[in-house]
């Protein structure tokens, strides 16, 4: 059963996981350190995020804490939202494989 929290502000940043093993794509996307939530949770929002900008780059996204039975919790963003691009590092490449 999903809970029932509110959507917030949260700062965000695209990485190269070190495993794959059970996620999809090569890039995903994380909680920054120091905020509200551990750098290991997953976070499922827009695509775009990891598609059109370089790995290493920090957004702030409306976010809210959820779970799915038997899967942890993770942090929930709607793919139709729109997101602020905080940072983007200089001469990194975007991920062009989809």
């Amino acid at each position: 059963m999903a809970q029932d929290n509110e959507y917030e502000p949260v700062e965000v940043e695209s990485y190269f996981p070190v495993s794959t093993s059970g996620l999809h794509g090569k890039v995903h996307i994380r909680p920054v350190a120091g905020g509200n939530y551990p750098t290991t949770m997953h976070v499922e929002c827009s695509k775009d995020i990891s598609r059109l900008h370089p790995v290493g780059s920090r957004f702030r996204i409306m976010a809210k804490l959820t779970d799915r039975l038997g899967k942890g919790e993770f942090l929930y963003s709607s793919w139709r939202w729109p997101y602020t691009v905080l940072f983007e590092p200089e001469g990194a490449g975007t991920d062009d494989s989809s």
